[in-house]
């Protein structure tokens, strides 16, 4: 169980995080661990990475994307159906999830 005053700070790291504002390495490394040990804490470190990745999202179905946590953080692992094969785009996958 985390302090209110732990938990107080990790949402204004998440918060700076969001806007993209300056944090620190410590704090990146602090957040990192409590981020391995509390999924809430991981889901939250996500959402805020995609809020500053989308801060200029203009569609309500981007913003309504970005509330459920159903957009990946990472801008390079989505999908292009134009360029991208969906086989090959799971390639990378467990063995559960690719085609037989």
């Amino acid at each position: 169980m985390l302090s209110t005053s732990t938990l107080g700070r990790i949402k204004e790291i998440l918060q700076r995080i969001s806007k993209g504002e300056e944090i620190t390495l410590q704090e990146r490394i602090d957040l990192g661990k409590l981020a391995d040990q509390n999924p809430t804490i991981e889901t939250g470190v996500r959402r805020a990475q995609r809020l500053r990745q989308n801060q200029n999202a203009t569609h309500k179905i981007d913003h309504l994307l970005n509330d459920l946590d159903l957009v990946s953080a990472d801008p390079e692992s989505t999908f292009k159906p134009k360029v991208d094969d969906l086989g090959e785009w799971f390639s990378g996958a467990p063995s559960w999830i690719t085609r037989s």
